[in-house]
């Protein structure tokens, strides 16, 4: 089930018994949360709501409250948080005895008067399990791995339209840039741009501009595109400027590879026929990152990408062997490049 999907369906009350959350989406956990919790009337709350993390409680526990009768009222709620024992993270230091079998047993007849909402929100579900498998099967299992441009422009737009306000298309295409499409920094960042902009309510682009900083991604992203056009000094006044902001040298380096890394990879899937969202399918990237990769290697050679590749793997080498100055490595990695691509 979609997340649209389920907030829709808990806005006119309909519920199932047991859900299954995952993916670490904090803004979209938040708003299920929410949305579950006003299924049951602020009055009723205090007795049929509970909430119980996995890490220090057991399971046991929250599916006896599971199995209670709702205290004056129609439903009972149940938050079961951080349920790793569905991961395939071997928890480390916790020696919690979950009752697994009661969870299966429960599975098999879930409460019809409770509401039982499993998050896993770290790690990745363990389908080998026989717990996953069977709740896989009982729930409506609801994913947030993923979360694509245009969900998250539309998330943005009814965010901004419950306030009045509006951004031009310019802003938010910024936006999206700056933040790397990070949907909980994009919604941290929109308190700070409606103040900026309340009086006309009208995000513009010059406002994002002065207020949402970019991050080391969008960063490294400008740096790779000045590196591949051949402008020398735009990219060392960019890598310098990483450097005084306390950006570590083996960090910067590292996500310039990364990103190499992933436009040599779209560069070869492109010329196989491999679409958008396939690139990023296979790639297991986020769509937005694809489609910013396949704009910036439209033009580019392939041979020059991988020269610039293997040239970023040799600065790492230095940065791990060496004490030589991060900067003047990245200014002979420049002149190196550019002697080779002339």
């Amino acid at each position: 089930m979609t997340y649209e999907t389920t907030m829709a369906q808990l806005k006119k009350g309909t519920t199932k018994p047991v859900y299954l959350i995952t993916g670490d989406q904090p803004y979209l956990t938040q708003r299920l949360k929410q949305a579950f919790l006003n299924v049951i009337p602020e009055a009723e709350r205090t007795m049929n709501y509970a909430t119980y993390d996995m890490e220090s409680t057991p399971l046991a526990q929250a599916l006896d409250d599971a199995m209670s009768a709702p205290f004056f009222g129609e439903k009972r709620l149940v938050f079961i948080e951080r349920a790793y024992f569905l991961t395939t993270e071997n928890h480390r230091g916790n020696k919690i005895d979950h009752d697994i079998d009661g969870l299966l047993k429960y599975l098999e007849h879930p409460e019809p008067t409770s509401i039982v909402v499993f998050f896993v929100t770290n790690g990745k579900l363990d389908s080998r399990k026989k717990v996953v498998k069977t709740i896989k099967k009982a729930a409506e299992v609801i994913s947030l791995e993923a979360v694509g441009e245009r969900q998250i422009r539309s998330l943005v737009q009814q965010n901004l339209e419950q306030d009045q306000f509006k951004i031009e298309p310019d802003a938010l295409n910024l936006l999206l840039q700056r933040t790397g499409t990070d949907l909980s920094l994009i919604m941290n960042e929109l308190p700070k741009l409606k103040l900026a902009s309340a009086e006309s309510q009208q995000i513009d682009k010059t406002v994002v501009a002065e207020l949402v900083s970019k991050s080391l991604d969008q960063n490294v992203f400008d740096l790779v595109n000045d590196v591949m056009g051949k402008r020398i000094e735009a990219a060392l006044n960019l890598y310098r400027q990483l450097i005084l902001t306390k950006e570590e040298p083996l960090r910067i380096n590292a996500v310039l590879v990364s990103q190499f890394r992933l436009l040599i990879q779209t560069k070869i899937l492109m010329r196989n026929g491999y679409s958008q969202g396939s690139i990023a399918s296979s790639l297991k990237v986020h769509p937005y990152r694809v489609k910013l990769a396949m704009q910036s290697v439209r033009h580019l050679e392939l041979g020059h990408l991988r020269r610039a590749y293997l040239g970023l793997i040799q600065i790492e080498r230095s940065l791990k062997s060496t004490s030589r100055d991060p900067i003047m490595l990245f200014e002979l990695f420049m002149l190196k490049y550019l002697d080779e691509v002339a």
